[in-house]
């Protein structure tokens, strides 16, 4: 297989001291792209503008701060020395989606319970946004040359890889070697999830089961595409930590199904008017 060398330069912009990374461009692209989406969705349900934008200044930082502990908890003995520095040193690289995920579901929930705000609508709502910011924020990993995954095999060369743009290949050439660029099949997959939610959606009445749906197809991607990483975190010897709550996922989502079908309680009203 042809083997380039000439990856992307990750920085955006240099002014002076301050440096301006892909990375972060792309995020904040993700973050503003979901953040529109869920505030058009809200102001057609005839729920406040402001409502997302006043939930992500909260979420925001806090997802930030929950997906590094998440990180540092399963890097522990890597950490251990150095505990309170290592919780802050984001700078030094290390965050886990599902950390944000849990920090941000429980900052949505608390922020419901103050607006007088059924938690599940706002679950509803945020889902499509959510799994798109993700979708593009796996770009960013792209730039940076990392969550990728092992080395690619002739057969998989021929097959697939050689049919994607060359700047892809191109960025996934580490040290001489071609990756499986396991951040597109998950960006892919991820905007196929979106598709769904949003048909999803529009067919069925908002009561928390959209965003279960995120929760168990965005987990059974991620499960397969975290077999193929390199960078994962484990639990115990080859036990990934993303599959495994990638599974709890799945089996809390399904039975959280069930429970939505035959007890019908999921409040549909907000100010006295179904939405």
């Amino acid at each position: 297989m042809p083997l380039l060398n000439t990856p992307l330069n990750p920085i955006f912009l240099e002014l002076g001291p301050i440096t301006i990374y892909w990375y972060a461009v792309i995020i904040v692209t993700g973050v503003v792209i979901a953040l529109w989406l869920a505030t058009k969705e809200s102001v057609r349900l005839g729920l406040p503008k402001e409502l997302f934008t006043d939930l992500l200044m909260w979420a925001l930082p806090i997802a930030i701060i929950s997906a590094r502990i998440y990180y540092v908890i399963f890097e522990w003995e890597r950490y251990a020395n150095r505990p309170f520095i290592s919780l802050i040193a984001v700078w030094e690289g290390g965050i886990a989606i599902h950390g944000a995920l849990i920090g941000s579901v429980i900052t949505a929930y608390i922020f419901a319970k103050k607006r007088d705000i059924p938690f599940w609508k706002i679950a509803d709502i945020a889902a499509p946004s959510i799994i798109i910011g993700q979708a593009i924020g796996r770009w960013g990993n792209f730039m940076n040359q990392e969550a990728h995954g092992g080395p690619v095999s002739d057969a998989a060369y021929e097959n697939f890889i050689r049919f994607l743009p060359n700047f892809i290949e191109n960025q996934m050439v580490i040290d001489g070697v071609l990756y499986h660029p396991t951040f597109l099949y998950e960006s892919l997959w991820n905007l196929l999830v979106f598709a769904g939610l949003l048909w999803f959606r529009r067919q069925n009445p908002l009561r928390g089961d959209v965003f279960i749906h995120y929760v168990i197809w965005y987990s059974v991607g991620r499960f397969f595409i975290e077999g193929i990483r390199t960078d994962s975190l484990y639990i115990i010897g080859a036990l990934r930590t993303a599959q495994v709550v990638s599974i709890v996922a799945i089996i809390v989502g399904i039975a959280l199904l069930i429970y939505h079908r035959k007890s019908n309680t999921i409040q549909v009203k907000y100010n006295g008017k179904k939405i």
